[in-house]
């Protein structure tokens, strides 16, 4: 996917206060960086914020941590923050692949939210439910596994519930049509995310956990 380039984003974003620059110095004290003791929900591949933000609007009581890599990606988010000043949010400019230098076990659940489909075989190690992260996220997750998954791209559905399930995750919940499930799913949805509803297109969705 091809997003546009802001002009110095990466010291808008640097600059940010709710961006955290060196993670690494908070493993295993995120709760201190948040001065409270609130379970720690992550999203990996947050894009310009849009989910991570209204859920940290939405539960107070919660601490919410956004990584991306994309630092003009982030800018949206950084941009809005300092409006809505949420204490309970904070940024991360940085590769998934190195969270396990960031935290320790110390995440309650892992949001991956229209996440990069990685359609090309040669790619699927990029993937974020390829068994390079789900072993990664082993090392972040206390006790209990949690992990939430909203895609438009079937092929990474499909292949997310293999994955997951050969990696003994339990199925929560599965929607195969999120915006008109009967259940009526507690859902936030992204800017991407309203556009697609618009447009008809199904979202598909997978509530996945695992206890040690």
């Amino acid at each position: 996917m091809e997003y546009n380039v802001i002009k110095n984003a990466d010291k808008i974003v640097s600059e940010s206060p709710y961006v955290v620059n060196n993670p690494s110095k908070y493993k295993n004290k995120w709760n201190d960086l948040f001065g409270n003791k609130n379970p720690i929900k992550l999203e990996l591949g947050m894009g310009r914020g849009d989910f991570i933000i209204e859920m940290a609007k939405t539960y107070p009581n919660i601490n919410f941590i956004g990584l991306e890599i994309n630092d003009s990606q982030m800018v949206m988010a950084v941009r809005n923050l300092e409006r809505l000043k949420l204490p309970n949010l904070k940024l991360i400019n940085a590769n998934a692949m190195n969270i396990a230098d960031y935290f320790g076990k110390e995440i309650d659940t892992i949001y991956l939210t229209f996440s990069e489909p990685w359609p090309k075989k040669i790619d699927e190690k990029k993937r974020f439910t390829h068994f390079t992260y789900l072993k990664l996220y082993d090392r972040i997750f206390k006790k209990h596994k949690h992990i939430i998954l909203k895609t438009d791209n079937k092929g990474l559905f499909a292949y997310s519930l293999e994955t997951l399930s050969q990696y003994w995750y339990v199925f929560d919940k599965i929607s195969l049509d999120l915006h008109n499930d009967e259940r009526q799913i507690s859902n936030i949805m992204t800017n991407y995310e309203k556009q697609y509803q618009k447009e008809g297109r199904p979202i598909y969705y997978i509530d996945a956990s695992f206890t040690n």
